[in-house]
């Protein structure tokens, strides 16, 4: 599907989500992204686990989540490889792939990384806000990678993820920017010159993240966003801000759109501070976030603020295309 613009605007020729959420429930309906679908999108990741996800709910979010889109191939592909992105964006439907927020569910053991590939995880960062035995989290002491966590980069380069950075440490994303021999993402942070909140990013992580050919997909959380809120001229506030800084080449989108944002999926005693700190003001199931009906709104901006058609297709999906072109297991590369 081609994300129409009108004839006087042009037309974006693939449309790549690079984050989204779902209830973590074996038995979720994932209907709602017929949303993304219907607004032009031809990808979309979706979380599948965090670091506070016990394992066998992991696994079983994600048997649940390939059998349905088994079941609704009619609208959705699950995409193994590039070949199966190219082959929804022909056909009009949605490929979905999946990514983990952590890696907790690892369990310190390197060949769950090959595993997790096999069961449709593309993309995965090593701490979700806190602080792990792999990583440092964007909430936590600051450390970077351990010893174990330099293992884990490797192997992921090795088995073919992407390799993200989100949720880090800034120690934690310059040290898997150093250590990585593929390209880099943040699949969704925001420039924190424009937003200081620790879930940001600052110059420095946005320069080492570009040095390696990666991208940094814009979120579309009001609280990373700041003054403007979820409107579409400040998500390309910060798509601009990063353009200026290191060209349109490593931007890319990254929504982090929540469905069902009232229901709380989070294991049984789990304090919600403990991995959001209330002095930064998350407003946990309440929170307003750009929506995929907005997609068609980010690109006409884009065309508006004078960037040229190259630009905007790489911003709307080609950039993290040719991401995944790279990083993805060679079955990824025909």
């Amino acid at each position: 599907m081609t994300l129409k613009l009108g004839a006087e605007h042009g037309s974006v020729p693939l449309v790549w989500d690079a984050h989204c959420c779902v209830p973590l429930l074996p038995d979720q309906d994932l209907a709602h992204l017929e949303r993304h679908r219907k607004a032009g999108a031809n990808f979309v990741s979706i979380n599948v686990g965090m670091d506070f996800t016990p394992l066998a709910q992991v696994v079983r979010v994600i048997a649940g989540f390939r059998a349905w889109i088994t079941r609704h191939s009619e609208g959705f592909i699950l995409a193994e490889n590039i070949d199966d992105v190219l082959l929804a964006k022909t056909t009009g439907r949605l490929s979905i792939a999946f990514d983990l927020e952590g890696s907790a569910m690892l369990q310190d053991d390197l060949a769950m990384v090959r595993l997790f590939c096999d069961l449709g995880v593309r993309q995965i960062h090593l701490a979700y806000n806190r602080d792990n035995s792999i990583a440092g989290g964007c909430h936590g002491s600051g450390s970077g990678l351990t010893a174990l966590g330099r293992a884990v980069v490797r192997e992921i380069n090795a088995v073919g993820m992407m390799m993200d950075c989100s949720h880090s440490s800034k120690r934690t994303s310059l040290d898997i920017a150093e250590l990585s021999t593929k390209p880099v993402v943040f699949s969704h942070s925001n420039a924190r010159a424009l937003q200081d909140h620790p879930r940001n990013i600052d110059d420095e992580q946005i320069r080492a993240c570009a040095a390696t050919d990666g991208v940094i997909g814009i979120c579309g959380i009001s609280e990373f966003l700041g003054v403007g809120g979820t409107s579409t001229a400040n998500v390309v506030r910060h798509i601009d801000y990063v353009s200026q800084l290191v060209g349109s080449r490593h931007v890319g989108l990254g929504l982090d759109y929540v469905f069902n944002q009232q229901h709380s999926d989070l294991p049984t005693g789990l304090d919600p501070h403990d991995w959001w700190p209330p002095a930064y003001e998350y407003r946990l199931a309440t929170g307003e976030i750009v929506t995929p009906e907005q997609l068609p709104e980010i690109a006409a901006a884009l065309r508006a603020r004078g960037y040229v058609q190259h630009d905007i297709e790489g911003i709307m999906g080609g950039n993290f295309l040719r991401v995944a072109r790279t990083t993805w297991s060679e079955t990824s590369k025909n």
